[in-house]
């Protein structure tokens, strides 16, 4: 316990006039340290010089460049607040009154509430200078509190220990239950499924060609409506580059950002062996500073293969790992939830295990934040393949990329559609990210399934023309395993938005609701109903088909050259895609997409098979298996 005259009772000063004021008068930490022979002068100087332009303590900064140890610098913020260091190890927190505010809350601010001394509550403190801004929360939960000083590090084990549980079911539960997917019923789906499969047999048993025509009807006009989407976002990019071709583009001017925030980036990982040293090297060489970047491996905690491989890596201080204890599922959404409280950042990133980001990625996307109004809350980048030669696979695989990054996705922008989001090389505003409850924990396309709630919500969503390389999936098992995932997810996401689609329509209007219902609803089935599309080509061959019992030659006729015309455009959107790009040379290779695309077909029958047996299974795709070295020729 400690005396009385080393617990300081909290002013409002800060809260009416911020950190400075609350500051002002008590000697600076920097001079504390110089003076006490724990910081070089010369550090304290540079450590100023970053500080003017970056919104982050002094104090982080000393500790990012090594300037100052840890206990060196808690020792001087005891004495520049005449606050008492607090030992959590030694004297655990209260958990009543750990309860009384939350554990999120408490991460999220960097203290704990500690004991209660006399009718005061002592909260334990890592940044002293920030506590009075929230002393009204604090005293309206509280009533009188008094501060002392602890390690952030320290705070987060000592909640970690008595309400990990806490935490972890609240990661499961982020998002309110009538946006969510966890109340999906199985045995709901299987009774519906069942229901409709006996109405198409009733109708078969009645009239099989009235179900051949049913059929037949719904695949065309979902194949029209998916590919005039895809043509029309195409045109939009066209006519986009062939305007500023002929008219160049005005000089966009910067404006200048006063002080640059802290920027935290999450990279989920499971049961990775070779992807950590690769990992460290592409987050070093982003070139935004290191005091402002926190890079949060997140990792499940029983994860062997995962935590020994980063045991054995060298990790700099702005990089560290949280691990995700286990829980009811376990998901890249849920563990990205309980890693969000632990971020510092107010801009939230994400990325894959694999992912080779542009060294400017992070300067382009604060900047292009600090431009755009606060209804701007994602920023989606673009993403390429360094691999993308190693087979036809990847090479189909970085066409199909380089199709929806560069031509769907802007077009669909320009269109004004709402924009379903990739699963990384994503950027949100925090703000809006907590009011929206993060991501659907449940959903295993958790990225498509927020860029419509952002939508829902009033946020918009931009594509910021910054590429990050990936590793493409170029094993065709792997590849099926990771579609159907992606299908599956994107079958659920729909299902969910359209569980009031009146609702969905006022929230969206007309226009996006449309967009909605062909992004998941038309490409879905498109998937499904390929088959039937391709049965088409039998006809040149006059092989018996139901089709000639319920068209006339001519109609038929007339659906086939539509179909080869609409064909012949995807192929050269294909081509235009890749043309301006790394990738020329893959241009040859546009036409094969036509032998790619039936693994998507078993794919999505894999993804419709575990809507029914296994809806929150995450089907894990494997990182590390190539990299740059290996990419092939």
């Amino acid at each position: 316990m400690f005396a009385q005259p080393n617990l300081r009772i909290v002013t409002p000063l800060s809260k009416r006039f911020g950190t400075a004021r609350a500051t002002r008068g008590r000697t600076p930490i920097g001079q504390i340290l110089v003076d006490s022979g724990a910081l070089d002068p010369g550090d304290l100087l540079r450590a100023l010089a970053l500080q003017a332009r970056e919104d982050v303590p002094l104090g982080h900064i000393l500790l990012t460049h090594n300037m100052v140890s840890e206990a060196a610098l808690y020792d001087g913020l005891s004495r520049q607040w005449d606050a008492r260091l607090a030992d959590l190890t030694i004297s655990p927190p209260d958990v009543r009154l750990i309860d009384e505010i939350g554990a999120a809350t408490c991460i999220r601010g960097a203290f704990v509430p500690w004991i209660r001394v006399g009718g005061a509550t002592v909260i334990a403190c890592a940044r002293p200078a920030e506590f009075a801004e929230m002393e009204g929360l604090l005293r309206d939960t509280f009533g009188p509190v008094l501060m002392a000083i602890a390690p952030e590090r320290d705070i987060h084990d000592a909640l970690l220990r008595v309400r990990k549980s806490q935490l972890t079911q609240r990661a499961e539960t982020l998002v309110d239950e009538d946006e969510s997917c966890r109340q999906w019923h199985t045995r709901k789906l299987q009774i519906r499924v069942a229901l409709f499969a006996a109405c198409l047999a009733t109708v078969g048993i009645l009239s099989f060609n009235a179900l051949v025509a049913m059929v037949l009807a719904w695949t065309l006009f979902t194949f029209y409506l998916a590919a005039g989407m895809k043509i029309g976002a195409a045109t939009m990019q066209v006519l986009d580059r062939y305007k500023y071709k002929h008219r160049p583009r005005p000089e966009a001017t910067k404006t200048s950002i006063a002080r640059l925030p802290v920027v935290s980036i999450m990279v989920p990982l499971f049961k990775e062996k070779e992807i950590a040293n690769h990992l460290v090297r592409r987050m070093r060489d982003l070139n935004y500073p290191r005091e402002l970047l926190d890079v949060c491996l997140v990792i499940e905690d029983d994860d062997d293969t995962t935590k020994a491989t980063i045991a054995a890596t060298d990790l700099p201080r702005w990089i560290r790992p949280i691990e995700v204890p286990a829980g009811s599922i376990r998901t890249k959404p849920r563990a990205m939830n309980y890693a969000l409280s632990f971020c510092r950042g107010s801009i939230i990133g994400v990325y894959d295990a694999e992912d080779a980001p542009h060294p400017d990625q992070i300067h382009a996307v604060v900047q292009r934040f600090h431009e755009r109004s606060p209804k701007v809350a994602c920023l989606q980048g673009m993403l390429d393949y360094y691999n993308a030669r190693t087979n036809w696979l990847s090479r189909c695989f970085a066409i199909e990329y380089a199709t929806w990054f560069r031509v769907v996705l802007p077009g669909i922008q320009k269109l004004g559609f709402a924009l379903p989001l990739g699963g990384t090389t994503l950027f949100f505003r925090r703000e809006a990210l907590e009011k929206l409850g993060g991501w659907d924990a449940h959903n295993v396309t958790e990225d498509a399934d927020l860029g419509i709630r952002l939508v829902r919500h009033g946020y918009r969503t931009e594509i910021i023309e910054t590429v990050t390389q990936e590793e493409a999936n170029c094993r065709p098992w792997a590849w099926v395993k990771q579609r159907s995932r992606w299908n599956k997810g994107y079958a659920i996401t729909w299902a969910v938005h359209m569980r009031d689609p009146v609702k969905l329509y006022r929230d969206l209007g007309a226009w996006k609701f449309f967009g909605v219902q062909v992004l998941f609803g038309a490409t879905l089935s498109q998937f499904v109903l390929a088959p039937v599309l391709w049965s088409f080509w039998l006809l040149m061959f006059d092989v018996a088909h139901p089709f000639k019992e319920i068209l006339p030659q001519s109609a038929l006729i007339g659906i086939g050259v539509s179909l080869f015309v609409t064909e012949v455009i995807q192929i050269a959107i294909g081509v235009f895609a890749v043309w301006g790009t790394q990738h020329r040379r893959l241009a040859i290779f546009v036409p094969t997409l036509q032998l790619y695309f039936p693994l998507g077909v078993l794919a999505v029958y894999k993804g419709l098979f575990e809507l029914f047996t296994c809806p929150f299974y995450w089907d894990k795709t494997e990182h590390g298996v190539f990299n740059e070295n290996n990419s092939g020729s």
